[in-house]
């Protein structure tokens, strides 16, 4: 293969990696302090719907590119995290089964930017990519790391925050510990409750930015169903990494290349039928869970309600 080839897919692994990593951070955040989370399809979806109208809207008033944009994107945010409140209400609050509370989130998400959605919407355009002075003319990386889009830098900015924050800060400490033995926390002095709703709520903002890179900065449109699974592959990479971010980010990374592996081989007019192509990253994905999914640990007390004595 040519560099040219070489970057291209390099690109295309590093953007398909993006919503999969935010999606799998958010469920971290949930499942580290012990709240099952299989609402991100749907918190992702909302949020790409509400950023994309948001654009629209904006567009359509005359608003300046850096105004526009980041309207957008915090209303995405706060669609994101408001799904992530309402995920918390009904699990942690009224203790509704967490798979199922998760379950009305994505049928939720599902129906209304189905119902809602705008034929024929038209914006002024997408966000545009940064090329960072001398670090982007680095050959090879240089055109892959630093040419980017300002919600795929923070995406690689929050994988190291991220993971300073779950296991070198307090809070990290004792969102593990909620997550493992919730009773011993709470004998310690800790808000069980509390630090779950902030967790999940917190969770539920980074799904909503991975929406907004879907239609702020990745296609620019928005379409029904557009998600078409990231939030479900996002859970089982985020195992696959041992919930943990530099795990699931090199998990996140195994599927942008599985991904730009079929689109390149689109390009070189491989005879096999398009639909077995397109199937490859789901297929690996399957063969992550099959292969990995039954060795990893969870945290202990994850998907368990906590009862106050």
């Amino acid at each position: 293969m040519d560099t040219q080839t070489i970057v291209s897919m390099l690109n295309t692994a590093l953007r398909a990696a993006t919503p999969i990593t935010l999606g799998a951070l958010c469920g971290i955040f949930s499942e580290r302090s012990g709240v099952v989370n299989i609402g991100i399809e749907g918190m992702m979806l909302m949020s790409a719907f509400t950023g994309f109208m948001t654009n629209v809207y904006t567009s359509g008033a005359g608003w300046a590119d850096f105004p526009r944009f980041t309207a957008s994107i915090l209303v995405a945010v706060l669609t994101g995290a408001l799904s992530g409140a309402l995920h918390a209400v009904l699990s942690v609050r009224f203790k509704v089964d967490q798979i199922i509370s998760g379950t009305v989130i994505n049928i939720l998400a599902l129906g209304m930017t189905g119902y809602f959605y705008v034929q024929g919407a038209i914006t002024a355009g997408r966000l545009p990519q940064i090329a960072i002075p001398l670090l982007s003319d680095i050959p090879i990386l240089g055109p892959v790391l630093f040419r980017n889009g300002p919600i795929l830098y923070t995406t690689l900015i929050l994988v190291v925050a991220v993971h300073i924050l779950l296991f070198h800060t307090v809070w990290g400490l004792r969102t593990r510990a909620i997550g493992e033995h919730p009773r011993a926390a709470d004998t310690l002095g800790i808000n069980v409750h509390r630090m779950q709703f902030i967790n999940v709520i917190t969770g539920g903002a980074i799904a909503g930015l991975a929406g907004a890179f879907l239609t702020l900065e990745a296609v620019g449109n928005f379409e029904r169903g557009m998600t078409t699974g990231r939030g479900f592959i996002a859970l089982a990479l985020m195992i696959f990494g041992k919930w943990t971010p530099f795990g699931a980010f090199g998990a996140a990374l195994l599927y942008g290349f599985a991904v730009a592996l079929q689109n390149q081989l689109q390009f070189w007019g491989v005879t096999i039928p398009h639909q077995f192509i397109g199937m490859i990253p789901y297929i690996l994905t399957l063969i992550v869970l099959a292969g990995f999914v039954g060795r990893a640990r969870p945290p202990a007390h994850v998907g368990r309600p906590y009862e106050v004595e």
